[in-house]
């Protein structure tokens, strides 16, 4: 196996939102777009480094098993409006541009905000550590599963973490296996989620006290820019 390299896992990440448009929804020369994401590499090298867990792939193949990865490069709908973002998703080996499901009524999504618990570090990007999909929360009644996550210390994704996941991980979306972003609320009882539906990901909700089986609770080690204290 591959020793898994931090740095070359960093700029995968910053070529596939270049391909995928990011530049230009944000209003950059891919250059320009670059620079901007740039202070974030050593910050993910170093966490990367320093992490204790071990992960059983390594590159664009990391957690297509465990549904594990080490960080993500998180855009924020600053930059990129969700809207926008998520029909720039795809399944694995799939061509369908995933989708914001029409139960978001109007001006829904923008109420969908990040709980003060999330505690983003950045405005416009940062990184999020220590990646699980959480689907050892299939079944389990959402409320249930965010308030395990919060007492073992992990926080949970939000919208836009989401998105990235299965933007730089699209393999992390399977059957069975989706997850649910408890990170992003809206006052009431919808909790977003992200699962597969007319072979595209799709960003919908479910109720906060509604299990599903095949829907898990996605949560992470922190989130980091490159001036957070570690």
């Amino acid at each position: 196996m591959t020793p898994f390299d931090p740095a070359a896992e960093f700029d995968r990440q910053v070529r596939t939102l270049t391909e995928r448009g990011y530049p230009k929804l944000s209003g950059f020369e891919p250059e320009s777009f670059a620079a901007l994401l740039a202070p974030l590499r050593p910050v993910a090298v170093a966490a990367a480094n320093a992490a204790d867990q071990e992960y059983d792939e390594s590159g664009p193949e990391a957690g297509r098993e465990s549904g594990r990865v080490p960080f993500l490069l998180v855009v924020t709908r600053e930059l990129a409006p969700i809207e926008e973002t998520m029909p720039r998703t795809t399944l694995h080996g799939g061509k369908l541009p995933g989708f914001v499901d029409r139960s978001f009524e109007p001006g829904a999504l923008e109420r969908f905000v990040a709980t003060p618990e999330a505690e983003l570090p950045g405005r416009r990007a940062y990184l999020l550590l220590d990646v699980e999909r959480g689907e050892e929360f299939c079944g389990a009644v959402p409320r249930d599963a965010m308030a395990t996550i919060a007492e073992r210390g992990r926080t949970l994704l939000t919208i836009e973490e989401g998105i990235a996941l299965i933007t730089h991980f699209p393999q992390v979306l399977v059957k069975n296996q989706c997850f649910s972003l408890g990170g992003s609320r809206s006052g009431d009882r919808r909790v977003p989620a992200i699962w597969i539906s007319q072979k595209a990901p799709k960003l919908g909700w479910c109720w906060e006290g509604n299990p599903h089986t095949w829907l898990g609770m996605a949560s992470a080690g922190g989130r980091r820019t490159d001036d957070t204290p570690a």
